[in-house]
């Protein structure tokens, strides 16, 4: 039988830290006169959070073009700042315990359709972040998932075989794009079940 992985690749919205994208559309409706609802189809209409998950715009261009495209006022970049994080609580869905002890065993590596704005609040947010060994951002690496450049810059970082990896995203079409490069890949339903797959494969911690 073989053995456990040697490296454990997790996502981190939805996985790591919820996503509360209600607050998030809220509080930009109430500036642009709008229901919650229209706010993810104003910016869906456009190609932004593609090109600032992929590095092709920074920040400051980014806000401007975002608050245009929903119809918000202009405002200072570091209230925008604030605005476009709302995403974001002090809540987690795992506990630093489990990656404090897992990295002690095992190579983490943290896998990510994130923006450098995103990415610096969560940091600020939740130390846990600083047990990850490698980190691969989709900003950083200019790809995406599912596509698969995003898991072979993950695999190179993991410095191991494909089959040695283990990856768990909330997104099926993720999961699936893992498998298509050889991951051992299991959608994120629970901690609890995250921590039955983890067992099943002989990873403690």
């Amino acid at each position: 039988m073989p053995g456990p992985p040697k490296a454990l690749i997790f996502d981190l919205g939805g996985v790591i830290v919820p996503l509360h994208f209600k607050q998030a559309y809220s509080r930009m409706a109430a500036l642009c006169h709008c229901e919650p609802d229209d706010i993810p189809r104003r910016i869906g209409k456009t190609d932004l959070v593609r090109r600032f998950e992929t590095g092709q715009i920074e920040p400051e261009p980014f806000a401007c073009e975002l608050l245009d495209a929903v119809g918000a006022p202009p405002m200072p970049f570091y209230a925008f700042r604030d605005l476009w994080c709302w995403i974001f609580g002090e809540d987690t869905l795992l506990p630093e315990s489990l990656f404090a002890s897992l990295a002690s065993r095992y190579k983490l590596v943290l896998l990510s359709n994130t923006n450098r704005l995103h990415f610096e609040v969560l940091t600020e947010k939740h130390p846990l972040l600083g047990h990850f060994h490698e980190k691969i951002l989709s900003y950083e690496v200019g790809a995406m998932k599912p596509s698969p450049e995003i898991y072979q810059a993950a695999i190179a970082r993991a410095a191991c075989d494909p089959a040695d990896c283990f990856f768990t995203d909330d997104v099926l079409p993720y999961i699936e794009g893992a498998r298509a490069q050889g991951i051992d890949a299991v959608q994120f339903l629970s901690a609890a079940q995250l921590e039955s797959e983890l067992h099943s494969r002989g990873i403690t911690w």
